[in-house]
Protein backbone atom coordinates (compact mmCIF):
# COMPACT_ATOMS: atom_id res chain seq x y z
CA UNK A 1 0.00 0.00 0.00
CA UNK A 2 1.12 3.29 -0.72
CA UNK A 3 0.90 6.43 1.63
CA UNK A 4 -1.48 8.40 -0.64
CA UNK A 5 -3.20 10.32 2.35
CA UNK A 6 -0.43 12.47 2.62
CA UNK A 7 -0.47 13.99 -0.92
CA UNK A 8 -2.81 17.27 -1.24
CA UNK A 9 -3.75 17.67 -5.00
CA UNK A 10 -2.11 21.13 -6.24
CA UNK A 11 -2.15 23.20 -8.63
CA UNK A 12 0.56 26.18 -10.29
CA UNK A 13 -0.40 28.88 -12.70
CA UNK A 14 2.30 31.27 -13.39
CA UNK A 15 4.36 30.81 -10.38
CA UNK A 16 1.14 30.65 -8.19
CA UNK A 17 0.42 27.43 -6.53
CA UNK A 18 -2.83 26.63 -5.05
CA UNK A 19 -5.29 23.71 -4.16
CA UNK A 20 -7.22 22.67 -7.27
CA UNK A 21 -10.47 24.29 -6.06
CA UNK A 22 -8.36 27.54 -5.95
CA UNK A 23 -6.45 27.59 -9.15
CA UNK A 24 -7.53 30.03 -11.58
CA UNK A 25 -6.65 31.04 -15.22
CA UNK A 26 -8.01 34.16 -17.16
CA UNK A 27 -11.05 32.74 -19.74
CA UNK A 28 -9.26 34.69 -22.79
CA UNK A 29 -6.54 31.81 -22.16
CA UNK A 30 -6.19 30.40 -25.54
CA UNK A 31 -6.21 27.12 -23.99
CA UNK A 32 -9.62 27.43 -22.59
CA UNK A 33 -11.24 29.04 -25.80
CA UNK A 34 -9.34 27.20 -28.38
CA UNK A 35 -7.67 24.00 -26.75
CA UNK A 36 -4.03 26.03 -28.60
CA UNK A 37 -1.74 24.00 -25.89
CA UNK A 38 0.27 21.81 -25.62
CA UNK A 39 0.96 19.19 -22.58
CA UNK A 40 2.75 16.53 -20.96
CA UNK A 41 1.92 14.20 -18.07
CA UNK A 42 4.22 11.68 -16.32
CA UNK A 43 4.29 9.70 -13.28
CA UNK A 44 7.39 9.31 -10.51
CA UNK A 45 8.46 6.48 -8.81
CA UNK A 46 10.12 6.71 -5.46
CA UNK A 47 10.38 10.18 -6.01
CA UNK A 48 11.81 9.89 -9.95
CA UNK A 49 10.48 11.30 -12.70
CA UNK A 50 10.19 9.15 -15.50
CA UNK A 51 11.40 9.64 -18.78
CA UNK A 52 11.58 13.36 -17.99
CA UNK A 53 13.98 14.11 -20.59
CA UNK A 54 12.00 12.55 -23.06
CA UNK A 55 8.50 14.44 -22.08
CA UNK A 56 10.68 17.63 -22.47
CA UNK A 57 11.72 16.54 -25.91
CA UNK A 58 8.45 15.75 -27.16
CA UNK A 59 6.52 19.17 -25.39
CA UNK A 60 8.67 21.15 -27.08
CA UNK A 61 8.11 19.11 -30.58
CA UNK A 62 4.56 19.43 -29.91
CA UNK A 63 5.08 23.24 -29.91
CA UNK A 64 7.07 23.25 -32.47
CA UNK A 65 4.30 21.30 -34.40
CA UNK A 66 2.53 24.51 -33.67
CA UNK A 67 4.57 27.28 -34.38
CA UNK A 68 4.81 27.99 -31.05
CA UNK A 69 7.49 29.18 -29.05
CA UNK A 70 7.26 28.45 -25.51
CA UNK A 71 8.92 31.32 -23.02
CA UNK A 72 9.60 29.19 -20.33
CA UNK A 73 12.89 27.00 -20.61
CA UNK A 74 13.47 23.47 -19.29
CA UNK A 75 14.91 24.88 -15.80
CA UNK A 76 12.36 27.42 -14.93
CA UNK A 77 9.66 24.72 -15.62
CA UNK A 78 11.32 21.78 -13.48
CA UNK A 79 11.64 24.20 -10.91
CA UNK A 80 8.17 24.98 -10.83
CA UNK A 81 7.05 21.66 -11.20
CA UNK A 82 9.54 20.85 -7.79
CA UNK A 83 7.82 23.80 -5.82
CA UNK A 84 4.28 22.75 -6.47
CA UNK A 85 5.67 19.00 -5.46
CA UNK A 86 7.02 20.40 -2.16
CA UNK A 87 3.50 21.96 -1.57
CA UNK A 88 1.74 18.68 -1.72
CA UNK A 89 3.55 17.11 1.14
CA UNK A 90 4.30 13.93 -1.01
CA UNK A 91 7.60 12.00 0.35
CA UNK A 92 9.84 9.83 -1.97
CA UNK A 93 7.12 6.76 -1.08
CA UNK A 94 4.16 8.92 -2.84
CA UNK A 95 3.41 8.16 -6.44
CA UNK A 96 2.74 11.07 -8.40
CA UNK A 97 0.79 12.13 -11.35
CA UNK A 98 2.69 15.11 -12.56
CA UNK A 99 1.30 17.44 -16.05
CA UNK A 100 2.71 20.75 -17.10
CA UNK A 101 0.60 21.90 -19.76
CA UNK A 102 1.82 25.48 -22.06
CA UNK A 103 -1.03 27.64 -23.28
CA UNK A 104 -0.68 30.06 -26.37
CA UNK A 105 -1.72 32.82 -23.57
CA UNK A 106 -3.84 35.13 -23.45
CA UNK A 107 -4.62 37.95 -25.96
CA UNK A 108 -7.87 39.42 -28.53
CA UNK A 109 -10.85 36.57 -29.48
CA UNK A 110 -9.93 35.95 -32.49
CA UNK A 111 -8.56 32.71 -33.99
CA UNK A 112 -4.94 34.12 -35.17
CA UNK A 113 -3.00 34.64 -32.25
CA UNK A 114 -1.33 37.96 -31.68
CA UNK A 115 2.79 37.88 -32.05
CA UNK A 116 3.03 39.48 -28.90
CA UNK A 117 1.54 36.76 -26.53
CA UNK A 118 3.55 35.32 -23.58
CA UNK A 119 3.16 31.82 -23.04
CA UNK A 120 1.40 30.39 -19.74
CA UNK A 121 2.50 27.23 -17.54
CA UNK A 122 0.05 25.31 -15.72
CA UNK A 123 1.42 22.72 -13.29
CA UNK A 124 -0.77 19.97 -12.08
CA UNK A 125 0.60 17.28 -9.36
CA UNK A 126 -1.61 14.76 -7.64
CA UNK A 127 -1.41 11.40 -6.90
CA UNK A 128 -0.98 8.88 -9.31
CA UNK A 129 -4.23 6.67 -10.55
CA UNK A 130 -4.60 3.51 -8.21
CA UNK A 131 -6.10 1.11 -11.49
CA UNK A 132 -8.55 -1.40 -10.04
CA UNK A 133 -5.73 -5.07 -9.69
CA UNK A 134 -8.49 -6.57 -11.82
CA UNK A 135 -7.22 -4.39 -14.80
CA UNK A 136 -4.26 -6.20 -13.98
CA UNK A 137 -5.33 -9.76 -13.18
CA UNK A 138 -8.07 -10.06 -15.71
CA UNK A 139 -7.68 -6.96 -18.53
CA UNK A 140 -9.66 -3.90 -20.31
CA UNK A 141 -12.34 -4.65 -22.13
CA UNK A 142 -12.25 -2.91 -25.71
CA UNK A 143 -14.21 -1.97 -28.47
CA UNK A 144 -13.73 -0.24 -31.60
CA UNK A 145 -16.17 2.76 -31.94
CA UNK A 146 -17.56 4.22 -34.97
CA UNK A 147 -15.92 7.66 -34.44
CA UNK A 148 -12.72 7.50 -36.10
CA UNK A 149 -9.67 8.88 -34.89
CA UNK A 150 -8.51 12.26 -36.69
CA UNK A 151 -6.99 12.47 -39.71
CA UNK A 152 -3.25 13.39 -39.83
CA UNK A 153 -3.27 15.51 -42.45
CA UNK A 154 -6.36 17.74 -40.40
CA UNK A 155 -4.52 17.06 -36.96
CA UNK A 156 -1.41 15.49 -36.60
CA UNK A 157 -1.58 13.23 -33.95
CA UNK A 158 2.03 14.19 -32.22
CA UNK A 159 0.76 17.19 -31.67
CA UNK A 160 0.20 16.71 -27.62
CA UNK A 161 -2.02 19.37 -27.40
CA UNK A 162 -5.48 20.80 -25.16
CA UNK A 163 -7.95 19.04 -28.19
CA UNK A 164 -8.97 15.96 -26.42
CA UNK A 165 -12.27 15.79 -28.24
CA UNK A 166 -12.00 12.99 -30.79
CA UNK A 167 -10.41 11.04 -28.36
CA UNK A 168 -13.33 11.95 -25.38
CA UNK A 169 -16.06 10.88 -28.31
CA UNK A 170 -15.02 7.68 -28.93
CA UNK A 171 -13.90 6.49 -25.34
CA UNK A 172 -17.68 7.74 -24.55
CA UNK A 173 -19.56 5.74 -27.57
CA UNK A 174 -17.68 2.57 -25.62
CA UNK A 175 -18.02 3.65 -22.12
CA UNK A 176 -22.16 3.81 -22.88
CA UNK A 177 -22.04 0.75 -25.15
CA UNK A 178 -20.12 -1.66 -21.84
CA UNK A 179 -16.44 -1.42 -22.82
CA UNK A 180 -13.77 -0.12 -20.69
CA UNK A 181 -12.49 1.82 -23.61
CA UNK A 182 -12.08 2.17 -27.02
CA UNK A 183 -9.59 1.26 -30.07
CA UNK A 184 -9.91 3.70 -32.71
CA UNK A 185 -9.31 3.08 -36.05
CA UNK A 186 -8.38 5.40 -39.17
CA UNK A 187 -10.57 6.95 -41.96
CA UNK A 188 -8.20 3.88 -43.86
CA UNK A 189 -9.66 1.34 -41.22
CA UNK A 190 -6.00 1.04 -39.69
CA UNK A 191 -5.78 0.73 -36.20
CA UNK A 192 -4.21 3.77 -33.96
CA UNK A 193 -4.50 3.98 -30.71
CA UNK A 194 -6.52 4.08 -27.55
CA UNK A 195 -8.39 6.67 -26.41
CA UNK A 196 -5.69 7.94 -24.00
CA UNK A 197 -3.00 5.17 -24.69
CA UNK A 198 -1.20 2.69 -27.17
CA UNK A 199 -2.40 -0.68 -28.34
CA UNK A 200 -0.47 -3.42 -29.51
CA UNK A 201 -1.53 -6.96 -30.12
CA UNK A 202 0.16 -10.61 -30.90
CA UNK A 203 -0.70 -11.60 -34.36
CA UNK A 204 0.39 -14.72 -35.89
CA UNK A 205 2.90 -15.25 -32.98
CA UNK A 206 4.44 -12.08 -33.78
CA UNK A 207 4.04 -8.32 -30.94
CA UNK A 208 2.96 -5.51 -32.95
CA UNK A 209 1.76 -2.20 -32.26
CA UNK A 210 0.44 0.43 -35.17
CA UNK A 211 2.57 3.01 -36.59
CA UNK A 212 0.25 5.59 -38.26
CA UNK A 213 -2.04 8.15 -36.79
CA UNK A 214 -0.89 7.58 -33.49
CA UNK A 215 0.75 9.51 -30.70
CA UNK A 216 4.40 8.68 -30.31
CA UNK A 217 4.26 7.06 -26.75
CA UNK A 218 7.12 7.43 -24.84
CA UNK A 219 5.73 4.77 -22.70
CA UNK A 220 5.51 2.88 -26.04
CA UNK A 221 9.43 3.68 -27.21
CA UNK A 222 10.73 2.59 -23.96
CA UNK A 223 8.77 -1.00 -24.38
CA UNK A 224 10.35 -1.55 -27.27
CA UNK A 225 13.78 -0.79 -25.57
CA UNK A 226 13.25 -3.12 -22.92
CA UNK A 227 12.24 -5.92 -24.90
CA UNK A 228 15.15 -5.14 -27.19
CA UNK A 229 17.76 -4.71 -24.32
CA UNK A 230 15.94 -8.85 -23.67
CA UNK A 231 16.19 -10.04 -27.38
CA UNK A 232 12.50 -9.96 -27.76
CA UNK A 233 11.52 -8.33 -30.92
CA UNK A 234 8.79 -6.28 -31.59
CA UNK A 235 7.60 -4.49 -34.66
CA UNK A 236 5.91 -0.90 -35.41
CA UNK A 237 3.69 -1.45 -38.57
CA UNK A 238 0.62 -0.66 -39.89
CA UNK A 239 -2.68 -3.32 -38.71
CA UNK A 240 -5.18 -3.33 -40.21
CA UNK A 241 -8.40 -3.79 -38.84
CA UNK A 242 -8.95 -7.23 -40.43
CA UNK A 243 -5.66 -8.55 -38.95
CA UNK A 244 -7.07 -7.69 -35.62
CA UNK A 245 -9.16 -11.11 -36.10
CA UNK A 246 -6.43 -13.48 -35.88
CA UNK A 247 -4.89 -11.17 -32.79
CA UNK A 248 -4.65 -13.63 -29.39
CA UNK A 249 -3.13 -11.04 -26.81
CA UNK A 250 -3.65 -7.39 -26.80
CA UNK A 251 -2.33 -4.85 -24.21
CA UNK A 252 -2.00 -0.93 -23.70
CA UNK A 253 0.93 1.04 -23.17
CA UNK A 254 0.92 4.54 -21.17
CA UNK A 255 2.52 6.73 -18.72
CA UNK A 256 0.33 5.82 -16.08
CA UNK A 257 -0.91 1.99 -16.69
CA UNK A 258 3.20 0.78 -18.05
CA UNK A 259 1.79 -2.63 -19.68
CA UNK A 260 -2.07 -3.66 -18.57
CA UNK A 261 -3.67 -6.30 -20.29
CA UNK A 262 -6.69 -6.82 -22.17
CA UNK A 263 -9.94 -9.49 -21.80
CA UNK A 264 -11.55 -8.90 -25.32
CA UNK A 265 -11.95 -6.37 -27.63
CA UNK A 266 -15.49 -6.20 -29.74
CA UNK A 267 -15.17 -5.37 -33.59
CA UNK A 268 -17.68 -2.99 -35.40
CA UNK A 269 -20.14 -5.97 -36.70
CA UNK A 270 -19.98 -6.94 -33.04
CA UNK A 271 -17.98 -10.34 -32.93
CA UNK A 272 -15.71 -10.08 -29.41
CA UNK A 273 -12.47 -11.42 -29.59
CA UNK A 274 -11.56 -13.14 -26.33
CA UNK A 275 -7.67 -13.06 -24.63
CA UNK A 276 -6.31 -14.82 -21.94
CA UNK A 277 -7.03 -13.17 -18.23
CA UNK A 278 -4.04 -10.77 -17.00
CA UNK A 279 -2.35 -11.47 -20.62
CA UNK A 280 -0.89 -14.57 -22.65
CA UNK A 281 3.03 -15.54 -22.38
CA UNK A 282 4.10 -12.29 -24.71
CA UNK A 283 2.19 -9.86 -22.44
CA UNK A 284 2.65 -11.42 -19.33
CA UNK A 285 6.66 -11.39 -20.40
CA UNK A 286 6.69 -7.76 -21.14
CA UNK A 287 4.92 -6.63 -17.79
CA UNK A 288 7.56 -8.15 -16.65
CA UNK A 289 10.96 -7.08 -18.47
CA UNK A 290 9.37 -3.63 -18.42
CA UNK A 291 8.89 -3.53 -14.69
CA UNK A 292 13.02 -4.36 -14.38
CA UNK A 293 13.50 -1.31 -17.01
CA UNK A 294 11.37 0.85 -14.76
CA UNK A 295 13.22 0.27 -11.84
CA UNK A 296 16.81 -0.06 -13.21
CA UNK A 297 16.02 3.66 -14.97
CA UNK A 298 15.00 4.99 -11.67
CA UNK A 299 18.33 3.62 -10.28
CA UNK A 300 19.87 5.49 -12.87
CA UNK A 301 18.44 8.80 -12.69
CA UNK A 302 18.35 9.14 -8.82
CA UNK A 303 19.63 12.88 -9.44
CA UNK A 304 16.47 13.80 -11.06
CA UNK A 305 14.21 13.33 -7.81
CA UNK A 306 11.71 15.87 -7.48
CA UNK A 307 11.27 15.39 -3.69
Amino acid sequence: RYFMERVKPMINVDGVVSTMGEATIPVVDRGFLYGDSVYETFRTEDGIPLFLSDHFNRLENSARLIEMHIDQDRVELIKQIRRTVANTGATRKSRLYVRFQITRGEGPLDLVPSRDLKTRYVVIVKEAPIWKTSLYSVGLNMMIPTTRRNSVTALDPNIKGGNYLNNIMAVNEAIAKGSDDAVMLTQEVYVSEASNSNVWFVIKDELKTPCRGNLKGLTKMHVHKALELDGVISHETDIHVEDVVDATECFVTSATRDVMPCASLILEDGHRIHFPDGGGPVTRTTMEIFSTYVAQYIENHRYDSLN
